[in-house]
């Protein structure tokens, strides 16, 4: 054992005398060499922790290696080159699919995006030859892909949520005065309004209180004392239902599915798939 340690340590040794023996030497003859010198002193602060964060720092080597052969690379060939290796490793290094990955698929370590597919894309974009999509078309799938997944995902994870929803609600259909439109939005009169009803296109001028199932209040215009103007289409699809029956002068209590509500998004205080309850108050329809 103890020979091959000293073999080892030799061996180590000889690599690291062939690196130091490689590495470029300072001259600081003059103030500008000095000053050059500094510069690349100064841009080694924090490096070291930069590069443990990023790369097995056993091949320390490797990367002076990789830092000397980029500066020295001048024609425009190697220049094309080693810009090439900095972009792949942004668009599918490691650490690119690592932060991929997460984006995508947060927790769940089964899943990872493909690093040839995404190179085939890189390559029939720049090319522009044998593309299956348009850019604007990948951007469009993307985005569509990322909703998807993120709310399976979402699903899974606040399924008890949602299963506590849709209980609350069959409960609460049967109770007296609350009634359930086709969408499966519930509510209860609590005072009707002799007002004008407002349309898709009004601005409302509203007071509410925003409760999750359990009585927890996360919002509400009583409390600052300032009430909520909106445009009728431009809040969640219960309130949009809801505002549309109402007379002005009329509050309502309202049970909104999460598929009316928030749905899978995250909403700090309203989970994922909230069922929530608003007591709202319509004050008047803004000219």
């Amino acid at each position: 054992m103890k020979k091959v340690s000293i073999l080892a340590a030799v061996a180590m040794a000889t690599g690291l005398a062939s690196c130091t023996a490689q590495a470029p030497k300072a001259t600081l003859k003059t103030d500008v060499d000095s000053l050059s010198y500094a510069i690349g002193i100064s841009q080694t602060q924090g490096l070291k922790d930069f590069l443990a964060q990023r790369m097995d720092t056993a091949y320390i080597a490797e990367f002076l290696k990789g830092v000397n052969d980029a500066a020295n690379k001048t024609s425009k060939k190697d220049e094309a080159y080693v810009l090439g290796l900095q972009i792949g490793s942004q668009m599918a290094g490691p650490q690119a699919i690592k932060g991929m990955n997460h984006q995508l698929f947060a927790d769940d370590s089964t899943m990872t995006v493909n690093k040839g597919d995404i190179l085939a894309g890189v390559f029939a974009g720049v090319l522009n030859k044998d593309m299956k999509m348009r850019p604007e078309e990948a951007q469009v799938l993307i985005q569509k892909m990322m909703e998807s997944i993120k709310g399976k995902a979402a699903e899974k994870k606040y399924a008890d949520n949602k299963a506590a929803g849709e209980k609350f609600l069959a409960e609460n259909k049967t109770k007296e005065g609350v009634k359930t439109t086709a969408s499966g939005l519930q509510y209860k009169v609590i005072t009707e309004g002799k007002g004008e009803i407002p349309n898709d296109t009004c601005k409302v001028k509203v007071n509410y209180r925003g409760k999750l199932i359990d009585g927890t209040e996360f919002e509400s215009t009583y409390e600052r004392k300032e009430p909520f103007v909106t445009n009728v289409g431009g809040v969640i699809k219960g309130w949009t239902e809801a505002l549309k029956m109402m007379p002005v002068g009329s509050k309502w209590e309202l049970y909104i599915p999460q598929e009316l509500a928030y749905g899978s998004r995250d909403m700090g205080q309203i989970k994922p798939f909230s069922t929530l309850i608003f007591e709202i108050e319509l004050l008047d329809i803004e000219k």
